[in-house]
Formats: structure tokens, C-alpha cells, sequence
């Protein structure tokens, strides 16, 4: 029998592996200049978010009980380790391609983003005024008081600096206002930034005498978020592991970052100055949150730095349509972004808010926008009469404020607004509208993959179903009247709802698929999604694998299934896309011995998704919305462009074509099937 170890990947480890996939884009010199740079931001701003969460739940478990932590078959210490080690490798990767490989391109096209030792006499005399006018009175000097730690703030950024008097103290680095990177004097067509650290850091002496000065380096402490053991755990178990942790103190340290030139004697006295262990204490660069490199500029306006634009394609149904009801009433409509508009979605809600005959609108907001014409749009339907019913996910993580804003706001203005249900979030994207036709309700559904959110619809790669057909909307009535309050459990024979019944349909869809395999039949499984962590849909998977039903995944982020072992998965292909936009599309398609079916929805294969999360997953009923949607997916099964392999050895191998002419890049292709249509 074989162990956990040899059934399953580690899913932090995966995890790390997948943001290997985006320090490879950073790498990938067929990607222009500052899209690098953005891929650099996006490692960086991913594995701040992993400390946060992740590294802070594993410090936390290994503080619980012994025997619950035996139950749990966790070595937190273990891990934490191989976490370490797997970042550390990566992070010199980071540093290797930002200094060898980002700064000389940026040279090359007259971009010097140079340090204060570079400054020339007219940027020394810049820096000293501008340090004078925009930063001296926004720079905090941090001493240790007693015998109280010095206190840095999450995610901030500070200089260290040890006196010749062997102590240590802090100094903040503003960043928000006036930003991270500070443009100086021009000459001849060459341009010149430099980062706001230089600009203190050139002007340390105004802040304690430089000859008090010993060392100046970089650090950034990032600390605990709110822990979320009911993603991972059941209600009952994770209550233990929350009654079992020593007063946990909210928000302490995770981890320092530090610029590794800093000597090791200056390291245990920052270490003690802010009074961490030796595990909190983590090697980077000279610079840190590189997630900055978002609001980097390029001053040369040089397109050919940057991706070329890629204009909507009109979607052939609705473009051009003045009444989307007639349109939808009559045949399911399909819509992908950012391939098409969330304009779309937007302009449907619009409709709904000023038509007469609409009666209700009720939706579910995983994250809201802090501002957007879908929610202008809410507000101008309830000012019109209509009820209006909007579900807000309250723990939605790292949105929770903003989404309790809005709440307040829909709330105010006369909207029934419902929020979280105990232990279960609500990760669905729907919507259902109600309108007056010949005396009776005639209901009118959206189920998407994706948030009902305008700025992410233009980086994610998502899909939503425009639907009136009764089965499906009927369905989604009982889904709303459960998230009312109104009855116990959502009553669905169509849709798959969890945690009601998504697993047992899903498990008897692959059942279904080994049952053919064992007959000679045509038996075969296509599913694309984020992540794959479930043990139970993995030991179904390989259980199918074992039966001879070919598989093919397309897995985005963390596969903790085994691909490719002999007599385990044998039958199993997995690969991962990272390119220009984010994959977060859910698609579900079984062979069915050539019947085939194909599900579409918000929910992943991981054990939150299936039974502590409310997620709705459609069937495709319309036969051309299935062969549009079945055409999407399979050019991104066939990408030789920006597809990696998964194998189980995490080795992120690029998919090659047999000629470099015939590469395909999915996300490129599918524009072009979409206006082909």
C-alpha cells in the first residue's frame, strides 16, 4: 500500500512550483521588456501572500498539541524547511534575472534605473532637494525602548542601520505617496529613475549623523494574516486546532526579509531588535516588494516594450442586440474573458435595473469592486423599485473591508443584503432575474467562473453562461432561497450546488467513465481548473487511470496528484498554462462513450470548493455554446507555446512543437476562433 508521500504532492510545495512557472515568464525573453518586469511583480506579490497565509499556518500548527498535530499528518517543521530552501534557490533566481538580465535590457533601451553610488552631481543635487521637500518629514527613525522589540510594520519597508555603538535602529521607507520609483534629470534622450530607498539612503546623514553610521541594508517584515483553517479543515477539527493554539497573537512575524550582504553579526542584532527566531530570518536582495513593478513606467513610450494591445472581440449574439432578454429567451448565450467584454455582464444588469418588467435581480459578490458600473447599476435598480437581493461573501480573504462597505451601502439604499453562512463561504458567481412576461416571472440566469468584478474580468481568462432555460434557472431559485435563509438546502436535479452534491455527482460522472473503460468503451476525462488537491477526487482519478479512462488536466496553480507513475496514473497527462492573462476557467468534460457532457462553474477540485464552500457548476445544455466552449478548451490543451508539463517531478518543462513555426499560444488562438465565429 502505498503512503501519503507517494499518493500525493505536497500542496505547498506545488504551490511553490506553480510561482516557478511565473519566474519563468520573467525569464522568457519572447516576452517584451516591462511585461518581464510585471511577472517579476507577480512572483513577488504571490509569495508575499504565501508567507502571509500559508508559512503563518504551518508556525501556528506546530505550536498545537502533539497528539492533534498527529492527527493532522503534518511535520509543520519539516515543511517549513523545504519551503525555506525551495525560496531561497528561487529567490536567487529572482536576483539573477533582475540584475543580470532586467537592468541591462533597460539600459539597452536608454532606461538607467541606477543606485545612489551612480548619481550624477545634478542627481546628488536633486536628490538632497527632493529628500528636503517630499521625504524628511515622512521618515520615522525607530529606536529599541528598554526592553520592548522594536515594531515594523506588515509589509513596510525599512532600512536597518547599525551605529558604531553596536546598536541598531529602524528607519521607514515611505513608498505610497510619493511612490516607489523617482524619476531624475534627463540628458540626451537617456533616461534616469532611481528606487525612493536611494533617494533616504543618499540622504541618511539628515536623519542621524553619518558618523554614528556603521551599516545600511534593507529589511521587510511581513506578518500573520487571519488564519483560515476552515479552507483546509472541517468546521469540527479546525475548531480543535483553534482551541488547541496557545494564545495566538495576531499579526506577529512571519518572516524578516533582509538584503543578504548584511554581515551575520548585524543579523542577530537586528534579530534581536525586533525579537525573532532564527526560522523568521529570510535571505533576499538588495530591494524588496518587488510587487511595486506594477506602478513601474516606461518613459520611452516604446511599444515594443510592452504586449501589443488586444482590442474585445464582439460577441456575435449580444453585441448588437437591444434587448438581451429576447436574445437569451431564445438561445443560451456563452461570453469569455478578457477575450470579450465584461461590458457584457454590466450592460445586462443595466437593462434589468431600468426595464419596467423586471421585478427582482438577486446576485452573489465574492469580490466587489470598489467601484463599477455593476454595482451603479444595483443601485439604480433598487432606486427604481425592483428588489434587489445581493449576497456578500464577509470573508472573502484580503477583501473582507471593502465588501462589508458595500454591503453597508446596498443596505442603506434599500437592498436586502445577506452575508456569510457559519463555517461555509459562498464562492459562486450568479445572478437571476425575474421579469413580467404575458402575467407570469419568467427567470433569467448568469453562472460564471469568474467575480463579478470589471478590472479582474480584464486579466482573468473566465466564462459565463447567459441562460433562461427552466431547468438551470428553476435550479438557481432553490440555490438563492437557501442563501435567504429561506430553506435548509438548495433542492437541485440540474446544477451541481456544494456542498450539497457536487462531490457525488462528479464521483459518479468518473464512475461512469471507469464503468465504460472496463466495457472496451470509449472512456475519457478533460477538466481544466486552478487547483487540484482533493484526496478523495485524486484516488478517483488514479482509480480511473488504473481502468484505462484516458485523462488530460489543465491545472493553473497546485496539482497535488501524481502524474505519470507507473501503475498509479499511468493514463494521466497534467500540464499548466502561465502567459499574459490568468487562467481561472473551470471546465468539466467526460466522454460518456462520445455522449459526451460538460460542466462549467466556479468550483475547483479542492476540498473546500467541494464541501465547505457554496459553489454552482452548470451543466452546458446548448449544443453550439458546448462546441464553442469545447473548442476553447481544447486549443489550450493543444498549447505549445506557453504550456508547461506537470510531471512528478515538478520540473515545469516547456511544451515544444516539433517545429517552432507550427507553436501554438492558446491565449493568442482564441481570439482568433472567437472572431472566426
Amino acid at each position: 500500500m502505498l503512503s501519503e508521500k507517494e499518493l500525493f504532492v505536497s500542496r505547498d510545495l506545488s504551490w511553490l512550483s506553480f510561482n516557478e512557472r511565473v519566474l519563468q515568464e520573467a525569464k522568457d525573453h519572447r516576452n517584451p521588456l516591462f511585461e518581464r518586469i510585471k511577472f517579476l511583480a507577480i512572483y513577488s506579490s504571490n509569495l508575499d501572500e504565501f508567507f502571509k497565509v500559508k508559512v503563518s499556518q504551518l508556525r501556528q500548527i506546530r505550536k498545537i498539541r502533539k497528539p492533534l498535530r498527529k492527527r493532522l499528518v503534518l511535520q509543520p517543521n519539516k515543511k517549513l524547511k523545504e519551503i525555506h530552501r525551495v525560496v531561497k534557490k528561487q529567490q536567487e533566481e529572482f536576483g539573477n534575472i533582475f540584475f543580470k538580465e532586467i537592468i541591462p535590457e533597460l539600459v539597452k533601451n536608454n532606461i538607467h534605473l541606477i543606485d545612489k553610488d551612480q548619481f550624477s552631481p545634478e542627481h546628488k543635487a536633486f536628490s538632497s532637494e527632493f529628500f528636503k521637500e517630499k521625504l524628511a518629514a515622512k521618515v520615522t527613525l525607530l529606536k529599541p525602548m528598554s526592553k520592548e522589540n522594536v515594531f515594523l510594520e506588515d509589509g513596510k519597508l525599512y532600512f536597518a542601520l547599525l551605529l558604531r555603538n553596536e546598536e541598531v535602529v529602524f528607519v521607514s521607507i515611505p513608498t505610497e505617496e510619493p511612490g516607489r520609483f523617482i524619476e531624475l534629470p534627463a540628458y540626451n534622450g537617456t533616461y534616469y529613475s532611481t528606487f525612493v530607498d536611494e533617494i533616504i539612503k543618499d540622504n541618511i546623514s539628515a536623519i542621524v549623523a553619518s558618523e554614528e553610521i556603521s551599516e545600511v541594508y534593507s529589511v521587510k517584515l511581513s506578518r500573520d494574516a487571519e488564519l483560515y483553517l476552515d479552507d483546509e479543515y472541517d468546521g469540527v477539527l479546525a475548531q480543535q486546532i483553534y482551541e488547541s493554539l496557545p494564545q495566538r497573537k495576531t499579526g506577529q512575524a512571519t518572516r524578516l526579509l533582509y538584503d543578504t550582504a548584511m554581515p551575520k553579526p548585524m543579523r542577530k542584532k537586528v534579530k534581536e531588535a525586533l525579537g525573532l527566531g532564527k526560522v523568521d530570518m529570510v535571505p533576499g536582495g538588495k530591494y524588496h516588494n518587488f510587487s511595486d513593478f506594477f506602478a513601474f513606467q516606461d518613459p520611452t513610450a516604446n511599444k515594443d516594450l510592452h504586449f501589443e494591445s488586444q482590442e474585445p472581440v464582439t460577441h456575435q449574439g449580444l453585441n448588437s442586440a437591444e434587448d438581451y432578454f429576447k436574445i437569451i429567451a431564445g438561445k443560451d448565450q456563452l461570453v469569455h474573458f478578457p477575450y470579450q467584454s465584461f461590458e457584457y455582464v454590466q450592460q445586462f444588469i443595466e437593462l434589468a435595473a431600468n426595464d419596467p418588467k423586471v421585478k427582482t435581480i438577486k446576485i452573489s459578490l465574492y469580490r466587489v469592486a470598489r467601484q463599477s458600473h455593476l454595482t451603479d447599476a444595483l443601485l439604480r435598480a433598487v432606486e427604481n423599485g425592483k428588489e434587489v437581493v445581493i449576497f456578500i461573501e464577509a470573508q472573502a480573504r484580503f477583501d473582507e473591508e471593502n465588501n462589508i462597505i458595500w454591503g453597508r451601502t446596498f443596505e442603506e439604499k434599500g437592498a436586502r443584503v445577506y452575508y456569510s453562512i457559519p463555517n461555509i463561504k459562498v464562492h459562486s458567481k450568479i445572478l437571476l432575474i425575474e421579469r413580467e412576461e404575458e402575467k407570469k416571472l419568467k427567470a433569467y440566469a448568469y453562472i460564471g467562473t469568474g467575480n463579478f468584478n470589471a478590472k479582474t474580468a480584464k486579466i482573468y481568462c473566465d466564462h459565463g453562461l447567459f441562460t433562461a432555460n427552466k431547468d438551470i434557472t428553476n435550479d438557481l431559485k432553490s440555490v438563492f432561497d437557501f442563501l435567504e435563509r429561506k430553506a435548509d438546502h438548495p433542492d437541485t436535479k440540474t446544477l451541481l450546488v456544494s456542498p450539497l452534491n457536487s462531490r457525488k455527482r462528479f464521483t459518479a460522472l468518473i464512475d461512469n467513465e471507469i464503468e465504460n473503460a472496463s466495457k472496451g468503451l470509449r472512456a475519457r476525462i478533460t477538466a481544466k481548473m486552478n487547483s487540484l488537491q482533493d484526496k478523495e477526487m485524486i484516488l478517483k482519478l488514479y482509480e480511473a487511470s488504473q481502468a484505462g479512462v484516458e485523462i488530460r488536466l489543465l491545472i493553473r496553480g497546485f496539482c497535488c496528484l501524481r502524474p505519470g507513475v507507473k501503475d498509479l496514473s499511468d493514463n494521466i497527462e497534467v500540464s499548466s498554462i502561465v502567459d499574459r492573462y490568468l487562467e481561472h476557467g473551470r471546465i468539466f468534460l467526460f466522454e460518456n462513450n462520445g455522449n459526451e457532457k460538460m460542466y462549467m462553474g466556479s468550483a475547483d477540485w479542492m476540498t473546500r470548493n467541494l464541501d465547505r464552500r457554496i459553489e454552482v457548476i452548470t451543466p452546458i445544455l446548448d449544443k453550439d455554446v458546448f462546441t464553442e466552449l469545447r473548442g476553447i478548451l481544447f486549443i489550450q490543451l493543444n498549447d505549445t507555446f506557453k504550456s508547461r508539463i506537470i510531471d512528478d517531478e515538478q520540473s515545469n518543462l516547456y511544451i515544444s512543437p516539433l517545429k517552432k513555426s507550427q507553436a501554438l499560444r492558446s491565449q493568442y488562438k482564441i481570439f482568433d476562433y472567437l472572431k472566426a465565429l
